[in-house]
């Protein structure tokens, strides 16, 4: 259990992970070419039970594409000799590519969104701890805050009387020494 949260341990699991994943599409290629099924990207992901992002990342696209472009070089049926392919024929072969470019336009969108979401779901996961203890952290300082002013309101009030109270005592003396100076003058 990794309670830590070490990175070092949680990045080579998943480069073993990654590193399993990108075999078992190697295996699944080099099965499908060997079958003389047609290869895509979507049928490697099948067969290797990965993503179909996985198959589009370097490494693993160039073998795919190496494959497609050897079987493409050997036609899996050999057209009857003599016979050159239909107009018919082409066209209804660039209908099914451009749907099945389109599929994948499609698939790389859905997967592009989803890659996204998921990182940001994993970046909030890996800060929430810290921005735990952080809000905990300002909760206690805020608490701490308050309660220096508090005291310093109560401090700031207690001075203020006082200081209210000793100038009232300094004008009762200021009175009773004129007083005082007055009495002494008249009698003199």
């Amino acid at each position: 259990m990794n309670r830590q949260g070490n990175p070092a341990v949680l990045a080579r699991a998943r480069r073993r992970d990654s590193l399993d994943k990108r075999q078992r599409v190697l295996t699944a290629l080099a099965t499908l070419e060997h079958d003389g099924t047609k290869i895509t990207h979507t049928a490697v992901a099948r067969t290797a039970g990965v993503s179909t992002w996985l198959t589009y990342t370097d490494g693993i696209r160039e073998h795919i594409d190496a494959a497609r472009t050897r079987q493409t070089r050997t036609p899996a049926v050999p057209p009857p000799p003599g016979t050159a392919p239909t107009s018919a024929g082409l066209r209804a072969e660039l209908e099914l590519a451009r749907k099945e470019i389109k599929e994948l336009r499609q698939e790389r969108d859905r997967l592009h969104s989803a890659l996204r979401h998921q990182l940001g779901q994993q970046l909030d996961t890996l800060h929430a701890p810290d921005l735990t203890t952080r809000v905990d952290d300002l909760t206690h300082e805020n608490h701490h805050l308050a309660d220096k002013l508090q005291h310093a309101t109560t401090e700031n009030t207690d001075l203020r009387h006082r200081i209210t109270t000793l100038e009232d005592d300094l004008a009762a003396a200021r009175t009773s020494l004129r007083r005082m100076m007055r009495t002494e003058n008249t009698t003199r």
